[in-house]
């Protein structure tokens, strides 16, 4: 399905069509949202940088027009939401949110691009995105979803949300955790924190929490309780 700009021209309320967010607005006070913005065609990037760095609550800290130079830029840009198209040259959305994930966890990662097929969302969300919406998205919601991203929480646009509803209700193949998995997951469940279970395994912190990543990819969950819940309900945990 393929969808224009929808944020270049602001466009009326939605309604039935809004994205699934996953909570509430954000307060008053805080300090503006970094952004980093990552499309193969200047005149997104244009749309996009225009429409950031004339809210106050934001700043517009880069732009990359591809995956490998959004992976090359981010650690130096301090950027706390990427806004990832999924289809550019040299390297796609996908590998660059993999390799965003495992050297900058704490960065939020949301897609925003025209394409919604099974085959471009599933890599997205497994790769670690927090969000996914289209490029037809009204601006407010296009603004609204990237502070919910900020804040970690997943929005969705409707017809991602129905894919993604329909992998979850559909059973799937039971994947098995790798032996270090395992004993982060254990660690976990008895409530050790991610510094607590790095000093325990003689690891990094930010291994702990790419452990932590892949977990929640193989059991299908966003969150530590979830996990260890999911874990105890597949006899992986005793």
């Amino acid at each position: 399905m393929n969808h224009g700009p929808g944020f270049i021209d602001e466009s009326g309320a939605g309604g039935e069509g809004d994205p699934v967010f996953g909570g509430g607005s954000g307060g008053n006070g805080e300090p503006p949202i970094r952004v980093l913005i990552v499309d193969d065609h200047p005149i997104v990037r244009g749309g996009l940088f225009a429409l950031f760095d004339g809210d106050p609550g934001f700043v517009v800290v880069g732009q990359a027009e591809d995956g490998a130079q959004a992976v090359e830029r981010a650690p130096a840009l301090g950027a706390d939401v990427i806004l990832m198209d999924l289809r550019m040259p040299k390297m796609g959305g996908v590998e660059a949110i993999r390799r965003l994930r495992e050297r900058l966890p704490q960065v939020k990662v949301l897609v925003l691009t025209t394409f919604d097929s099974d085959a471009d969302v599933l890599p997205a969300v497994e790769a670690g995105a927090t969000g996914y919406l289209l490029k037809d998205a009204p601006r407010h919601e296009l603004v609204r979803a990237v502070r919910a991203a900020y804040r970690g929480e997943a929005v969705l646009a409707p017809s991602v949300a129905r894919i993604l509803l329909g992998r979850v209700r559909a059973p799937a193949p039971s994947e098995s955790l790798t032996e270090r998995e395992a004993k982060v997951l254990r660690l976990v469940a008895g409530g050790g924190t991610n510094r607590e279970v790095a000093k325990r395994l003689f690891i990094s912190e930010a291994t702990v929490k790419t452990h932590l990543l892949h977990i929640y990819a193989k059991l299908g969950v966003r969150d530590r309780a979830a996990a260890v819940a999911e874990a105890y309900k597949r006899g992986l945990l005793a």
